[in-house]
């Protein structure tokens, strides 16, 4: 760390480099947008509604197999996957029309019975529309709220110059993470909404640390341009966001790759959310701050003058 440290003298905050980096996140935040409003998001059963399942068989089960009966009874659109042990299924289905539960129930055991194996249906929940519609409108007012209080934190703690870049940081962060997941049409359940909001999560923390290096420097650098001394700054603070960044990243790639489907998307959603925020926390909250012209004056506490306080009964 200390090599990196002594090494680094990266011109991150430099009129060109931002220019760069505003055009390319306009570029992603468009794109982003356009796919949200055009293509919208593939909603899992939680917000759609629909029928769960938990499945369990005495020997390893054949997805393919299970997949092809449940679609010859009629039941299209099912996502089948493992769920645990290669012996565990999760089965997710779409709202039926039938209003009969017990018919949908003995369709189900007779379509899940592969190959005259015997089957044990463990769990058996049913999500409706409505309920999926108020679960997706809860999920959107989570992360204003959360971008609301951070705003006030962030607010408290510095300035509101470094909260507005925080904030344009997170929103930037969620948009592209939630416009991926647009993008490559993924499905998107409640398990990508809590890894979103752990990303806001994330991405403050980095961004926080950052901002606590760059007040500490405004003191310590007196004199120096804002623009220099948040360089300064970013660039003693690299090797943290490197090596904070990579191990994170470590681990949820070992997630997405070894933990089956079901935590899939829930890893997908955090990995683009870390790389995203790393970059925010750099190119948008810091470049944010300093287009609004912070600087070490508004860090400071107002001082009385000396002669008006002598005057004083």
């Amino acid at each position: 760390m200390r090599l990196i440290k002594e090494k680094t003298t990266i011109d991150f905050l430099g009129k060109s480099r931002r220019t760069i980096a505003l055009a390319v996140s306009v570029i992603v935040l468009a794109a982003s947008i356009f796919s949200l409003a055009t293509r919208g998001l593939d909603f899992g059963i939680d917000f759609t509604g629909g029928i769960l399942l938990e499945v369990g068989y005495e020997e390893a089960a054949d997805l393919d197999a299970i997949r092809g009966n449940l679609l010859a009874a009629d039941f299209e659109d099912a996502q089948v996957q493992l769920f645990g042990t290669d012996n565990d299924v999760l089965v997710r289905l779409p709202p039926q029309p039938e209003t009969d539960q017990r018919e949908i129930r003995a369709r189900l055991q007779q379509a899940l019975e592969v190959g005259g194996k015997t089957v044990d249906l463990r769990r058996v929940e049913s999500v409706s529309p409505q309920v999926g519609s108020e679960l997706a409108n809860q999920g959107g007012l989570a992360m204003i709220f959360a971008l609301l209080m951070i705003f006030a934190y962030v607010m408290f703690r510095f300035q509101w110059k470094f909260a507005a870049g925080a904030v344009a940081a997170l929103t930037h962060d969620v948009i592209i993470t939630v416009g991926f997941f647009s993008i490559f049409q993924l499905p998107f359940d409640l398990t990508v909404v809590a890894a979103v909001l752990a990303v806001i999560g994330y991405s403050l923390n980095d961004t926080v640390v950052a901002f606590d290096r760059i007040r500490e420097n405004f003191f310590k650098l007196r004199g120096m341009p804002a623009e220099e001394s948040m360089n300064i700054s970013i660039n003693e603070m690299l090797a943290r966001t490197i090596i904070t960044g990579l191990t994170t990243l470590l681990v949820l790639f070992a997630l997405l790759l070894l933990g089956g489907e079901s935590i899939g998307p829930f890893s997908t959603a955090l990995i683009v959310g870390i790389i995203v925020g790393t970059y925010s926390s750099i190119y948008t909250a810091s470049a944010t701050a300093l287009l609004l012209g912070v600087n070490a004056q508004d860090l400071a506490e107002p001082v009385k003058d000396p002669e008006l306080v002598d005057d004083l009964p």
